[in-house]
């Protein structure tokens, strides 16, 4: 079984057998662009000998340890150093996972012990919102807002409530004289009155939602976020999972926006992909109250792998060479191309929206840009799509009829125009009569 699995998905399968930079080999011996960046993660590129061999140094020397009640290892330790050196001022104490998901349970049980240790423990609600991804373990999936990973799994956990996102191509819920940034701000405040703000524990969002399709939110978006989050005491934890470690040309993503969470979640890029590793950022004030309970109330959370001595070993290789091949700025440059390029697509009628921060990316499908009308579900437009990119050489994924991209942060000048064209081509081929 792999994940999402249904076997109609592998009648016909891509088996991946080698990768150099921004390319992908198959079985059969065919490259292509790797327009995602594996799943979003491999920033610095595919077979990069480095951190093989930070890997190999590590494993020689102590592959695993506990990390267990004051057991502890030079990587980690110095990785977590590294991480208070690059996030957010606020942010200098960091715990280990091996992922996105298990970053995001650890995030949301930290919100309620911390809470608790105050001594308002009914704050336990989590605000999250529409087209979110946030893994699908359990608590992470009620907090994704994407039905499809519901369906079969529910009922999901009590506890989590969806707002609707700040996505300009189809928010209609602001009022006369007001932004797309500062309506779907509002809606925040809204739930967590309607809510009670003595119920509520944390608010969750991706800087730029990945999954759900490159939403990149209006500059007026997050400082409002901040401010309502403050105001009602509600935790603002960031979901930087996609869009840490250089993704949107800065090191992390909400700096772009001059704002800081009280948790930062993160995974993915943290190691280029290389090997399993994620985990969570708190503020100096979380820790401190962590730190004041007594010992019977201590923070009982808990993994096997929190702390990879090899994984923390590759981590630091892989910050290593982002800080030293300039891939932040790369990032900037880069994005900026590709976003241009992308825009040139306009002249096709199928295009209806065009957007992205950094390199990520996205081309939205729509049968009618004027009014922002989606195309009929069923004609499979965005599937169809894809699979024309991939017959170009070009390898990524869609969320219905919104085509994503995040190649790695190395991804050459004519690689990225090649993604562009093998882009062209493939709208056209597909919507010949509104191209």
């Amino acid at each position: 079984m792999h994940p999402l699995f249904h076997p109609a998905d592998h009648t016909n399968p891509q088996i991946w057998i080698s990768g150099q930079g921004a390319t992908l080999t198959d079985v059969e011996g065919r490259e292509y662009i790797d327009g995602l960046g594996g799943l979003w993660n491999v920033n610095i590129g595919h077979g990069r000998a480095e951190l093989a061999r930070a890997a190999e140094a590590q494993m020689r020397k102590l592959a695993y340890c506990s990390a267990y009640s004051g057991s502890s290892n030079i990587p980690a330790i110095e990785l977590a150093r590294r991480l208070s050196e690059l996030a957010y001022r606020r942010l200098n104490t960091t715990y280990f996972t091996s992922g996105g998901a298990e970053s995001n349970e650890s995030a949301f049980k930290t919100a309620r012990f911390y809470w608790k240790a105050l001594g308002k423990g009914e704050k336990i609600k989590i605000i999250s919102r529409h087209l979110a991804y946030h893994g699908v373990t359990m608590a992470a999936m009620s907090a994704t807002g994407m039905p499809p990973y519901w369906k079969m799994f529910e009922p999901r956990m009590p506890g989590f409530v969806h707002i609707e996102p700040p996505y300009p191509f189809h928010f209609n819920q602001a009022n006369p004289g007001e932004s797309v940034g500062q309506a779907a701000a509002r809606l925040l405040e809204e739930a967590i009155l309607r809510e009670g703000p003595e119920t509520v524990a944390a608010f969750v969002a991706e800087p730029v939602q990945g999954a759900g399709g490159v939403i990149v939110p209006p500059d007026d978006y997050f400082p409002r976020v901040r401010e309502i989050c403050s105001k009602y005491e509600v935790l603002f934890i960031a979901d930087e999972v996609i869009t840490g470690f250089g993704r949107t040309g800065s090191w992390f993503a909400l700096s772009h926006w001059n704002v800081e969470p009280d948790i930062m979640v993160f995974a993915k890029g943290i190691t280029s992909g290389y090997l399993p590793l994620g985990g969570i950022m708190i503020s100096d004030t979380i820790r401190d109250v962590i730190n004041s309970v007594p010992y019977e109330s201590r923070w009982m959370h808990a993994y096997t792998y929190s702390g990879h001595p090899t994984c923390c070993a590759v981590a630091l290789k892989n910050i290593e060479i982002i800080e030293s091949e300039g891939l932040v700025e790369r990032a900037a440059v880069g994005g900026r191309r590709l976003l241009e390029g992308l825009q040139t697509l306009y002249d096709l009628k199928a295009v209806g929206d065009v957007r992205g921060l950094g390199m990520m990316a996205a081309v939205e499908l729509a049968e009618d840009r004027g009014t922002n009308k989606s195309f009929n579900a069923a004609m499979k437009v965005g599937d169809h799509v894809r699979q024309e990119l991939m017959k170009g050489g070009l390898f990524t994924r869609n969320r219905a009829d919104v085509i994503l991209l995040a190649p790695p942060l190395t991804t050459a000048d004519e690689q990225i125009d090649q993604i562009v064209e093998t882009m062209r081509k493939a709208i056209k081929a597909v919507a010949p009569g509104r191209a």
